[in-house]
């Protein structure tokens, strides 16, 4: 009898899709599930900001409105969560990292980033992964506002990384010159997170 993920792939297959797109170890789900550490936080817009801080020569706290006021770009992208499920094809806009990297003007000795959010949740990334074409601080999924659930009013999209990293009720940044964990990675979790080296937990 064939598993769960075998027909998962079998089904793929049969609607011709590249099964190269998803890594080892993952199903594909027309779903989008939510997964959170805590509770949802209350956002009130008003007293929201977003503030990039550390190895900067220009460091900067917008409010939402000046969010609203920079030039967004649209991606289709497939995620990979590290509890095994991939969604193909999502659809996000948001303002693409590399602007706001070149707005703070990083220093030469920047090599990694701490993304910051509500309840004190971190995320680490190295500059390299970070700045990434296509990479954004999403407000909109598929036309549509972020629902509260999945990270309104914005959050980090990475792509490339399995979903932990791609913060929700992302609150900024921090620019640091060495690598260190964020909150799942002080919990277990890969200090990179590749999906298609299944690097989920610490020994992967």
């Amino acid at each position: 009898m064939s598993t769960f993920f075998e027909r998962n792939r079998e089904e793929l297959a049969a609607r011709g899709i590249d099964l190269a797109r998803v890594p080892p170890g993952q199903y594909v789900t027309e779903r989008f599930p939510v997964l959170h550490a805590g509770v949802v936080p209350d956002v009130d817009l008003d007293e929201w900001d977003f503030v990039v801080d550390g190895l900067v020569d220009n460091p900067v706290a917008l409010d939402w409105r000046q969010i609203e006021e920079l030039p967004s770009e649209s991606i289709t992208a497939d995620i990979h969560c590290v509890t095994k499920w991939s969604k193909l094809d999502t659809s996000w806009e948001g303002i693409p990292v590399r602007q706001v990297w070149d707005m703070v003007q990083p220093r030469s000795e920047a090599t990694h980033v701490v993304i910051k959010a509500y309840h004190g949740f971190t995320a680490n990334l190295p500059v390299a992964d970070f700045i990434r074409p296509g990479n954004l601080f999403a407000h909109t999924y598929d036309g549509e506002p972020l629902e509260l659930d999945h990270g309104y009013p914005l959050r980090l999209v990475v792509p490339h990384l399995y979903f932990w990293k791609s913060v929700k009720w992302v609150r900024g940044f921090t620019v640091v010159d060495a690598d260190q964990p964020g909150f799942w990675e002080r919990n277990g979790y890969h200090m990179y997170g590749d999906p298609f080296k299944e690097q989920r937990y610490w020994g992967d």
